[in-house]
């Protein structure tokens, strides 16, 4: 860790240090610090690529906060996606109980991801305020919250205003004209803390590289409802859970096609009935139970389940599958996927269509049907931000470098440019103050995986060897020394039951460790000598390259 630069110490300053969500998508948290205090927002988490195998989630490193933890005054939540409070259940613990901030869905839902991890009540302090909130952590932050739409209500954006100046963080967010719910963006609050004078703008970089308008979810809920008024049988419609607003749209599309809902799915169910509690759902029809829609005609109905990332244990993905306890698909089906995949999923959700191809149901997705849109805004709503905030400073955030560069270069373009942009990283700590902006030093951070039980008691190391066993197999070879030196082999996933290879395998090691007995060497460097006289055998005869375990026993 290298220490932050203490010049122009009598300027006051704020540190903002990104920790998660920073040159990549996922596990947001950044930490902001004044003086001796820290408040925090978000605490997200991130779904592992294909390359980490075996890991369920990945949560972001805390090692600052924990070593900092006196100096947390509180915590804000913009939103209710798993990327912005997925990680709360195995961070909250570890760190002083503080008050966290957030809007009633966005709380709803982290009381029910707490409870799920038998987290009590009384073990946090929730406090839930509008979208239009102000309020104080500590002596030096002061916080508003103001209303930015995406594809979760209750979304929200904030300015933070400290003795070194205002900063204006948008949250994620596109500039929804036609919202589900009819609450617009609140731009007028933008554009008067750019009267004000913004001195950085931290803002959302997703769709940095697509020119244009992000399409509004008015325009999916027409194009939903023309695919699904042509359907003659069953509907089985999947999305993201977390989509509230679109969800409200079709339950209103499934009332006016006489058709009757049925919710399938843990995630699915869990997100409507959180969001009935606070108000951001209303089903015009109850809904139905799977027996209770046994004796209906197939154009009555209308199933919304999970498995709009090729899940294998989501609904859609048994279905596909034929693993449904209660469920058949047949001809005459429908499936509407109301989703694009997320990076690293494209090959399970191709698999999950195929198959729906394969049983001769009639299959809807992007980009062949506009079913689905983004959440975040592309470029034309990205320049109207800035337009509209005239920061001093910029630095791009939610994303990968290159939407963080391509939103910095949009930036340039627009008729009163910052007069400096960062390309920050997970662990920058970046000193703002009226005259300056830049990186004076970096703390920890990066990934926690989380894999079962586990948590952050899986490394890259381990990872590795997990991607190599998958390519390659592995080989054991057990070295029995007395009373007569011989060797077992054991493999899988290496090559097919082969005894004359396995024969000469043995002959290779067992010379091996006969040499080293007759040299009289230490049984570790007996076990290396074995280890890479196979090593190089395996190599030279097969091509291969398979995980070695060589064990000794005396």
């Amino acid at each position: 860790m290298t220490q932050p630069d203490d010049t122009n110490t009598q300027t006051p300053h704020l540190e903002v240090i990104p920790l998660g969500g920073m040159g990549e998508i996922g596990k947001n948290i950044t930490a902001y610090r004044y003086e001796d205090e820290i408040m925090v927002v978000d605490a997200g988490l991130a779904f592992p690529d294909s390359h980490q195998m075996g890991i369920d989630l990945i949560i972001p490193r805390i090692d600052y906060l924990q070593q900092n933890a006196g100096m947390i005054k509180g915590w804000i939540l913009t939103h209710g996606h798993e990327d912005h409070i997925g990680g709360l259940p195995y961070i909250l613990p570890r760190l002083p109980k503080v008050p966290v901030y957030g809007a009633p869905l966005t709380l709803g839902l982290v009381r029910e991801k707490l409870s799920e991890f038998g987290i009590k009540d009384h073990e946090t302090d929730l406090r839930e305020v509008d979208l239009n909130a102000k309020f104080k952590i500590g002596k030096h932050f002061e916080i508003e919250y103001f209303r930015m739409t995406h594809s979760i209500p209750d979304n929200a954006g904030y300015i933070l205003t400290t003795p070194a100046g205002r900063v204006l963080h948008t949250g994620d967010f596109k500039l929804d004209e036609h919202p589900a719910d009819g609450k617009l963006s609140d731009l007028d609050r933008i554009e008067q803390a750019g009267k004000d004078g913004v001195l950085l703008l931290i803002s959302d970089s997703t769709n940095a590289e697509r020119p244009g308008r992000t399409p509004s979810e008015a325009e999916i809920a027409v194009n939903l409802e023309d695919v699904i008024a042509n359907c003659k049988g069953r509907v089985f419609l999947t999305t993201f859970a977390s989509q509230v607003n679109r969800i409200q749209n079709i339950l209103n599309i499934a009332h006016r096609q006489s058709r009757r809902v049925i919710m399938e799915g843990r995630s699915m169910l869990k997100y409507a009935q959180v969001a009935q509690a606070v108000g951001h759902m209303t089903a015009p029809d109850p809904f139905l139970t799977n027996d209770e829609v046994a004796g209906m005609q197939d154009q009555q109905v209308l199933y919304i389940c999970t498995g709009s990332q090729g899940q294998p244990m989501s609904v859609l993905s048994r279905l596909a599958f034929g693993n449904h306890a209660k469920i058949a698909l047949r001809r005459g089906d429908s499936v509407i996927l109301s989703s694009n995949p997320i990076p690293g999923n494209e090959e399970a959700v191709n698999l999950v269509i195929n198959r729906l191809y394969e049983i001769g149901v009639d299959v809807y997705y992007p980009p062949a049907y506009k079913i689905h849109a983004s959440g975040h805004g592309s470029q034309e709503e990205l320049a109207t931000i800035l337009n509209l905030a005239r920061p001093k400073f910029f630095l791009p955030w939610h994303g990968e470098p290159r939407h963080q560069i391509n939103h910095a270069k949009l930036a340039q373009t627009l008729p009163r440019p910052p007069k400096r942009t960062l390309i920050a990283k997970n662990g920058d700590v970046i000193q703002l103050s009226a005259d300056e902006f830049k990186v004076t030093g970096t703390v920890p951070a990066g990934a926690v995986y989380v894999d079962g039980l586990g948590v952050g008691d899986i490394g890259d190391d381990v990872l590795l060897d997990r991607v190599n066993m998958s390519q390659e197999g592995i080989l054991i070879m057990t070295a029995v020394l007395h009373p007569t030196p011989h060797v077992e082999v054991v493999s899988r996933g290496f090559v097919r039951a082969n005894r004359d290879l396995d024969n000469q395998i043995r002959k290779v090691a067992l010379e091996a460790i006969e040499q080293g007995m007759r040299d009289k060497k230490r049984l570790e460097d007996v076990r290396d000598d074995m280890y890479g006289a196979v090593r190089r055998f395996v190599r030279k005869v097969t091509g291969r390259n398979p995980v070695l375990i060589p064990l000794i026993v005396d």
